[in-house]
């Protein structure tokens, strides 16, 4: 995102660049700030305009982040990705969210695989096909919930205050509520760390589920549920409590 608004902001300078040289070169148009003062006015107003569009440009496009989506309104994969990218800068958790950004790719690509070979082995139209789709469905809706836990967290997390409580001498504060407040953002960390602890498990768990759907052609509802895979991941749903309907 920010190397596509150097680039705009690049562009942009350049244009401006070209019209003052083009407005002012004695070839060209040849204003002369001094000469008249039409001239002198028109020069004059010329050079605040273009400080303006810089100041502007390089504000918006630079200086300006992106507004957050707010988490409840984000539904689609490029949604959680760029949701998670907005946080890309911040360094305590700049290694994590590099991980989260990591698993969402391995889901996308996993979830695919799944699909494909599901549609190589069954009919759409089989029980044993749409236990597999529900049961992949279950476990991506517990993927995301961690996902979404984890940007609800980072909404409201503050860096700078994280580091002012974390770093010894760097705070007027009293001690007990310096050590409460570095309780708060510890807890937090773990949450992060668990949560992707957790989508990691999931992310095997499916691995686990594309080998056994691979050596599978034919399976009744019942053998399924008995499936060593179909077990940890129900087992995973129930025990996740972050998970919910």
């Amino acid at each position: 995102m920010l190397s596509k608004n150097l680039l705009k902001l690049v562009a942009i300078s350049l244009g401006v660049v070209v019209l003052n040289i083009a407005l002012f070169s004695p070839g060209i148009i040849g204003v002369e700030i001094g000469s008249n003062a039409l001239e002198t006015a028109s020069g004059v107003t010329v050079i605040f305009a273009s400080i303006l569009i810089l100041s502007y440009t390089s504000n918006m496009l630079i200086f300006k982040l992106p507004s957050v989506k707010p988490v409840k309104e984000i539904r689609t994969h490029n949604e959680y990705i760029e949701a998670l990218s907005h946080y890309k800068a911040v360094k305590t958790i700049q290694s994590d969210i590099g991980l989260a950004l990591r698993q969402l790719e391995r889901l996308k690509k996993r979830m695919e695989t799944l699909l494909e070979l599901l549609n190589q082995k069954f009919d759409p139209n089989e029980i044993t096909y749409k236990k597999f789709i529900s049961v992949a469905q279950e476990v991506e809706a517990l993927f995301y919930l961690n996902i979404r836990s984890i940007l609800g967290r980072m909404h409201v997390f503050d860096e700078s205050e994280y580091k002012i409580v974390t770093l010894p001498g760097s705070s007027r504060l009293p001690a007990d509520l310096i050590a409460k407040k570095r309780m708060m953002y510890n807890e937090f960390l773990l949450f992060v760390k668990d949560s992707l602890s957790t989508n990691e498990e999931i992310l095997l768990k499916i691995d686990k589920l594309l080998m056994e759907i691979s050596r599978l052609d034919s399976l009744e509802l019942a053998d399924i549920e008995q499936l060593p895979c179909i077990q940890e991941i129900d087992s995973l749903i129930k025990q996740t409590k972050h998970y919910k309907e």
